[in-house]
């Protein structure tokens, strides 16, 4: 395991649901380094300020869990937004890493890289070998381009930038749109509110027949923080030049149905639950086979009945100031 407590660590995005998970957890293990920017301190879509933070921050690894996120809704409403900003946020850091002289990097992709059809669980091996699930083919296209630059730099520039491509992700500081949000955000805020407000009834999109694996964000930053300390030679072992992306996940998945009964359990909602067929579906399932991230010494610890009882009281607790547009 390759650690410098001492190192000047960036983790892009720690204002968000991931970056905030690496945060908390760099400072448990006593990394006494961490720079962060808000949005309003570093404009990550302007080239020419990327650069110059990188110049003079003299920064030694970079957590690029920065990126523009949403759920089935947001990704079809807001296309040109979701590639544009996902692809200028990627390019512009993994770029100005190398410039600066950065030699560990850590991207942070997502599932839907893989092909709508791709056979479950999803191997690695998969990306590029199928057509994208048309919902979200902007977001998964930028995501997909990250993986290559990082492949492209290591083979280019020797340097050493990892990719790790999370499954479904949830925990604190979501986004709880209730339109624009991943499923389990969404879910959260509108059976709480039909709690608040004593509904009867609480409505999902689609018809509760998909597949999904979900894994707690602070599992997620454990992994982020494993992936990056592994030595080189441990992680190329378990990757191929051409193939540098890791998946991460549980290995287990719930039917959409099964998850909103859980989340209705959790909230103590007692009403009936009605799924609208006329609402797309997505995927018909997206399960991540994890076998190379276990022989590398890290699998998820946190249940999803566990993740969720913590998420909701976090929500609850947060109600008024969480993000929600």
């Amino acid at each position: 395991m390759n650690r410098d407590l001492n190192q000047k660590v960036f983790v892009a995005g720690h204002g968000g649901m991931v970056g905030s998970a690496i945060v908390r957890k760099l400072k448990a293990i006593g990394y006494s380094n961490i720079i962060t920017a808000s949005r309003a301190e570093l404009n990550l879509l302007d080239q020419q300020a990327v650069q110059q933070f990188f110049t003079s921050q003299q920064i030694d690894q970079v957590y690029l869990a920065a990126a523009k996120v949403g759920g089935i809704h947001a990704n079809n409403v807001y296309p040109a937004e979701f590639i544009y900003e996902n692809l200028m946020i990627e390019a512009n850091i993994i770029h100005a890493s190398h410039q600066s002289d950065v030699q560990k990097l850590l991207f942070l992709g997502s599932s839907c890289i893989y092909p709508k059809h791709a056979e479950q669980p999803m191997r690695e091996e998969a990306l590029l070998t199928g057509v994208l699930e048309p919902t979200n083919e902007p977001y998964a296209i930028a995501k997909i381009a990250g993986i290559k630059m990082c492949e492209s730099y290591n083979r280019q520039y020797d340097r050493d930038y990892r990719s790790v491509m999370p499954t479904n992700l949830y925990g604190p500081h979501d986004n709880y749109h209730p339109e624009n949000s991943h499923v389990i955000p969404a879910l959260l805020r509108r059976f709480h509110e039909a709690v608040q407000r004593g509904d009867e009834e609480v409505v999902i999109w689609g018809s509760g027949k998909p597949m999904r694996e979900f894994l707690h964000v602070d599992d997620m930053a454990s992994a982020s923080v494993h992936v990056m300390e592994l030595d080189e030679k441990a992680y190329r072992a378990n990757t191929q030049p051409m193939l540098s992306h890791i998946n991460v996940g549980t290995g287990t998945d719930c039917t959409i149905r099964e998850l909103a009964e859980t989340i209705a359990s959790v909230s103590k909602f007692t009403g009936r639950l009605t799924f609208d067929v006329t609402k797309p579906d997505g995927t018909p399932r997206k399960l991540m086979e994890v076998s190379r991230l276990k022989a590398l010494g890290w699998e998820a610890s946190i249940s999803l009945s566990e993740g969720l009882s913590d998420t909701y009281q976090w929500y609850e607790n947060n109600v008024v100031g969480v993000r929600s547009k």
